[in-house]
């Protein structure tokens, strides 16, 4: 199993907003295309509301890389840019729990 999670600050409410609707596009995608990706969950940190947290589960390494090279992914990639204000990715390394294989 490997995993991500990403802090996304956006720059100001219109950019929140657009970055919602960006997200809810993407994340259909991921649901319709991408069997390697067991969990993509987009959260809303309580009382930071610029912010938003990733969390990424996927089988594999190559198919978190898979899911870097789908055409939804790239888009959103792309498109976020204009939006945000700061990025910071945490890679993850399963060290135990429920519903994993570890």
């Amino acid at each position: 199993m490997f995993g991500l999670m990403v802090r996304f600050t956006c720059k100001d409410e219109d950019s929140a907003a657009a970055f919602d609707t960006l997200v809810g596009e993407t994340i259909e995608a991921i649901r319709r295309h991408e069997p390697g990706t067991i969990v993509y969950a987009s959260h809303r940190v309580d009382g930071q509301p610029l912010q938003r947290i990733f969390y990424e589960l996927y089988r594999d390494r190559d198919a978190f890389d898979a899911h870097e090279q789908t055409k939804h992914t790239r888009r959103f990639l792309a498109a976020r840019e204009e939006l945000l204000a700061s990025v910071e990715v945490d890679w993850l390394e399963l060290q135990s729990g429920k519903g994993t294989t570890s």
